[in-house]
């Protein structure tokens, strides 16, 4: 009988400068330099369902980049992430930028490939979450979600067009895909068109944490709160940078003052450690609004809290 192989981790950067390492996510092995893979991580430029600013097609390569930086022990979780569990970058996938259609049934047919491996997967703009939940739905059958954001993104359609990234968890919700006793917006803020999307998105079975509720609240209530909700089921988490306030992350295309800083929202995702994880997504990364890669690096080390938490519970 074969002894397992340990993982295959990021390059030394003690012997090889960040700066000229290998162009993955944290510099690890691309998915075909190993036989197999726990864990994938995968780019989906793809932005063209955004309302607003565009750009977020450049986001994957964006927060590679931002990467480099990353190492591979996390104090905060005590844990390794890449050398309990295999993770790979899987690259970007190749989708229609001129057919939303199109682009979201290539999604899915891609993610459902991935069966047997976890997906994280940086987008690109929230549109990507709809095909992404239509494949974790087909392997789990209805899942909790917990969408970190500035907006609700259950409105109906935009410009008569029902597919775009204000709209993915509607489309989510009315397809059965998901747990309606198990969903959680956190991060709400900003404006709304009338009352009635409060109203409406609480009849597709979200609970809202706000933004404000940081300030009246600690990050161990909204923890808690977060954890109650989600329960034992399987579990999707969707991260839209745009929950953090413009001063964290301002290369984002829908920018909303008052979100939460960078802090607040690495120890919330700390909070889902013993849940059941099935998947995440990380978007509206939009490289071109960027400072000094602020968005860049938030983001990439918001990848690494989710791959943290996954390694996490597979100690478990």
């Amino acid at each position: 009988m074969s002894t397992p192989q340990p993982p295959v981790g990021p390059v030394d950067n003690s012997r090889i400068p960040r700066y000229a390492g290998p162009s993955t996510f944290a510099q690890l092995p691309r998915a075909d330099e190993v036989p197999a893979a726990d864990v994938a991580v995968l780019g989906v430029p793809f932005d063209s369902g955004v309302s607003y600013r565009p750009g977020a097609r450049f986001g994957p390569n964006h927060i590679r980049t931002a990467s480099k930086l990353l190492r591979p022990y996390n104090p905060a979780l005590d844990v390794a992430p890449f050398a309990v569990q295999q993770v790979v970058d899987a690259g970007d996938l190749a989708v229609n930028p001129f057919d939303i259609s199109e682009a979201v049934a290539t999604i899915e047919a891609a993610a459902r490939a991935y069966e047997s491996t976890k997906l994280l997967t940086l987008g690109g703009d929230h549109t990507i979450a709809l095909p992404l939940l239509r494949a974790a739905a087909a392997a789990h059958g209805p899942i909790g979600v917990v969408h970190f954001d500035a907006h609700l993104d259950t409105w109906d359609t935009y410009f008569g067009e029902p597919t775009t990234h204000g709209t993915p968890f509607r489309r989510a919700a009315e397809e059965g895909l998901l747990d309606p006793e198990r969903c959680l917006h956190i991060g709400i803020r900003g404006p709304l068109y009338t009352a009635e999307d409060l109203t409406a998105d609480g009849v597709l079975g979200f609970q809202v944490i706000r933004a404000d509720d940081y300030e009246t609240s600690s990050v161990a209530d909204v923890v808690a709160r977060m954890r109650r909700r989600l329960g034992s089921g399987p579990v999707y988490v969707s991260v839209d940078i745009d929950i953090l306030d413009p001063a964290h992350a301002p290369g984002t295309g829908t920018p909303e003052a008052g979100g939460l800083t960078s802090r607040e929202l690495l120890n919330t995702l700390r909070g889902l450690v013993g849940l059941n994880v099935i998947g995440a997504d990380l978007v509206e990364v939009a490289p071109a609004y960027d400072h000094a890669e602020i968005t860049g690096v938030a983001a990439a080390h918001v990848a690494y809290e989710l791959l943290s938490v996954l390694a996490r519970n597979r100690l478990a």
